[in-house]
């Protein structure tokens, strides 16, 4: 891990700790279990096969960009992106780092229609507990922060759960780790994300997910994010069959987001 994602990941395991002194986890299992069905978050960005399907984010902030949006209003960001062509909603829930929240994804989740993903650092099961119960319909998984064996058990939980799984990858040795589990339990529960933005140096380059396609097995599941900007980036990731993209930073910078989205998927 970069010194940045170790030092969050450091972060975020002090956080749970502090999230199940105050609600225990056997109250977050009933209050999950309790928690309408999850809508289907892999069929939204599955079906129909070869047709764009974009990953709308909401996010305030970042590590490498600071204060993104400062007129931050969520659930106004989720009803343009819904009107304007999002597949799913991606929706930042860390507080130190982007200044997310969970309480934004509940809102989000009642607001439109669409599934939210919930974008985290997650790293135990009591957020994976968590996320069912505040709504999310599919969580994010980062290869880089989780051993293989941890990695295993939060998939089984999120299939338990009915919740989809994002497995995100930078490093090609990562990405040859993960590939034997994708799909596993079950096909129809995971996603595959390759990250554009090097988790060291906090660039981007686009051409990262084209490099590594030679080793994804299943491009079909294959999700590309960060640093897409423009409809060129996605009829250039279109030319390698990549027809999922996540897009967040770029939309939280434009005055309508709603607006910014269409042009980015029509051109």
């Amino acid at each position: 891990m970069s010194n940045v994602l170790e030092q969050i990941v450091a972060d975020k395991r002090q956080e749970v700790a502090r999230r199940r002194a105050q609600q225990p986890l056997e109250e977050l299992k009933r209050l999950a279990s309790d928690s309408p069905a999850p809508r289907n978050f892999f069929a939204a960005l599955t079906r129909p096969n070869g047709k764009l399907r974009v990953i709308a984010e909401i996010k305030r902030a970042s590590p490498s960009a600071g204060l993104i949006r400062p007129d931050f209003d969520p659930v106004a960001i989720a009803h343009a992106y819904a009107d304007n062509g999002a597949a799913a909603i991606s929706c930042l829930t860390d507080e130190k780092y982007f200044q997310g929240s969970l309480d934004y994804l509940a809102a989000v989740k009642q607001a439109v229609n669409l599934p939210v993903l919930r974008k985290d650092f997650i790293i135990d099961p009591y957020q994976v507990y968590e996320s069912r119960a505040a709504g999310a319909d599919a969580i994010l998984l980062i290869a880089e922060c989780l051993t293989e064996p941890r990695m295993l058990d939060l998939l089984i939980l999120a299939t338990e759960l009915k919740l989809t799984t994002l497995i995100e990858v930078h490093d090609l040795e990562s990405l040859v780790q993960v590939n034997d589990h994708v799909g596993f339990p079950h096909p129809t529960y995971q996603l595959l994300g390759i990250n554009n933005r090097n988790l060291k140096t906090m660039t981007t380059d686009l051409h990262h997910t084209i490099d590594l396609l030679p080793h994804v097995q299943n491009v079909n599941i294959l999700v590309s994010e960060s640093g897409i900007r423009t409809h060129q980036d996605i009829e250039l990731l279109a030319k390698h069959n990549v027809h999922r993209v996540l897009v967040g930073e770029h939309l939280m910078r434009q005055p309508d987001p709603g607006v910014a989205l269409r042009q980015l998927i029509g051109g």
